[in-house]
């Protein structure tokens, strides 16, 4: 059975950053629907909100007075912003980051940004019958869109095995792959002079490496890499750089993360009718189960202590 077509609003304003992420997501599972950017985003948005399963946007592009329109209305939907980590949040704290020169991400990205809201967005937003507030209606009802459209593990970070790193073309594969060594730098450049630009970049690595099925040996080379070129750029300066192996807690940050990852994505057993026994279940497996979806990673900005280069 295909996967179904998700439509994306694009409010970006630069077109041709318009046109490069609808090549990155071309003949995918998402379409890439423009809003011309002398429409009133607000009014498009509101007038077909039953059409868009999440927005694009482009960091900085927008007035806050958009965004709180949109949030006034009920518009909250998944969303990937294009721009610069920098941890600040442009929509809502949901949304995902993704820097303009690492596109090929795209796809992956707007996984991470559905499965996001929708485990945020489910636990706050209860019934349609529950309260009186129609913002709560309006993200109860495209919760329910998405996780019909989805399937029960849409929550649980279903992935698709057809878009795994080692079963893409190696073009692909390589792009892929370089555009993950640049969220991985500049994670690494942030960790500990900013925080908060760092955990986004960190969200940003290890979402792709999760829905891409990355092995954490490519994990590991992709660091190595990284810091051996730190290393030989610094020789060349003449300065030390003993510190670079406080580096190595970016890579404990990686794993911790994308075990997290990996963790959530086990989805709770189905509910039981009455009179069915439970299924007999080993140990470990009981172990593993889990019965309600776990808490954001950061619920604020990790505090890092600053090596120093002496």
């Amino acid at each position: 059975m295909p996967e179904p077509v998700l439509q994306i609003a694009s409010l970006i304003q630069d077109p041709r950053l318009t046109e490069a992420c609808g090549q990155w997501l071309r003949g995918g599972r998402y379409l890439l629907v423009p809003i011309a950017p002398d429409q009133d985003p607000v009014a498009a948005l509101d007038g077909r909100r039953e059409d868009f399963d999440a927005v694009l946007l482009e960091q900085g592009a927008l007035a806050q007075e958009v965004y709180a329109g949109l949030q006034e209305r009920g518009l909250l939907l998944p969303a990937v912003v294009i721009g610069e980590v920098t941890g600040r949040t442009e929509y809502h704290d949901a949304e995902v980051h993704l820097p303009p020169d690492q596109l090929e991400q795209l796809s992956y990205s707007f996984d991470a940004a559905l499965s996001r809201f929708l485990r945020r967005g489910l636990q706050g937003s209860g019934t349609p019958g529950a309260s009186g507030d129609p913002e709560v209606a309006d993200r109860w009802k495209l919760a329910n869109r998405l996780q019909g459209r989805l399937g029960y593990l849409g929550v649980y970070y279903k992935r698709d095995p057809s878009r795994f790193l080692r079963n893409l073309v190696p073009a692909e594969r390589d792009d892929l792959v370089r555009s993950l060594t640049r969220t991985y730098r500049d994670l690494l450049l942030s960790y500990f002079r900013d925080p908060a630009a760092a955990n986004q970049a960190l969200e940003s690595f290890v979402n792709t490496a999760f829905f891409i099925d990355l092995q954490v040996t490519r994990i590991v080379e992709i660091h190595v890499n990284l810091i051996d070129d730190f290393s030989s750029q610094l020789k060349l300066e003449g300065h030390r750089i003993e510190f670079l192996q406080d580096y190595r807690l970016a890579l404990i940050d990686v794993m911790a993360h994308l075990c997290e990852m990996y963790r959530r994505s086990i989805p709770p057993d189905p509910p039981i009718s009455p009179g069915d026994s439970p299924p007999a279940r080993s140990p470990a497996t009981t172990n593993l189960s889990i019965t309600h979806p776990a808490p954001p990673i950061h619920s604020s900005p990790v505090t890092r202590s600053t090596p120093k280069d002496t």
